[in-house]
């Protein structure tokens, strides 16, 4: 009887403990998912030029997982255009970390060169990495930029904020 009482508090114990591990490990699962669509444009005068960015995507990351991805990136001066994209085609990858309360991705690509070349860019060769890093900070998402190879005539895409209640996005 001894010996069926103490199998009964193991089997509880184990329960118990699967339990609490469950519950601990939902808030850490449930900050690092992100989803937003955002859409922003902006003119401003530079070197007495007047030139006008705009961009739209979005991110629909699950811890490692990427659900969906987006960006087009554009910059514009009176005479031409230059213009990055990314999307799920390219073959992106996410990584993400943890830091406190804020989760921070970095999404990379598997082949940057074998992506840069199925958008046809093989001119002005800034570079064949992307890295494009997501940072969560309350209700702000920061999106900051190091992707050379999706980008035809332009070094990178634009750095940007975007609030994740509104979809409104401001440029650095």
């Amino acid at each position: 009887m001894l010996s069926t009482m103490r199998s009964g508090v193991r089997r509880h114990s184990a329960l118990l403990l699967f339990i609490l591990g469950a519950a601990l490990l939902t808030p850490l699962s449930q900050a690092q998912q992100l989803q937003t669509k955002f859409g922003c444009n902006m003119t401003r005068d530079e070197d007495g030029e007047k030139v006008i960015y705009g961009d739209t995507g979005e991110f629909k990351l699950d811890g490692e997982r990427i659900e969906a991805l987006r960006w087009e990136s554009a910059l514009y001066r009176p005479t031409h255009g230059f213009e990055c994209s990314i999307d799920t085609s390219d073959d992106p990858q996410a990584e993400v970390e943890q830091d406190g309360d804020k989760s921070n991705w970095r999404i990379t690509l598997k082949d940057p060169v074998a992506a840069r070349h199925q958008r046809g860019y093989d001119f002005y060769n800034h570079g064949m990495n992307c890295s494009i890093r997501l940072q969560r900070d309350g209700d702000k998402l920061h999106v900051i930029p190091s992707c050379p190879a999706l980008c035809g005539s332009r070094g990178n895409f634009t750095e940007l904020s975007v609030d994740l209640k509104t979809g409104e996005c401001s440029y650095k």
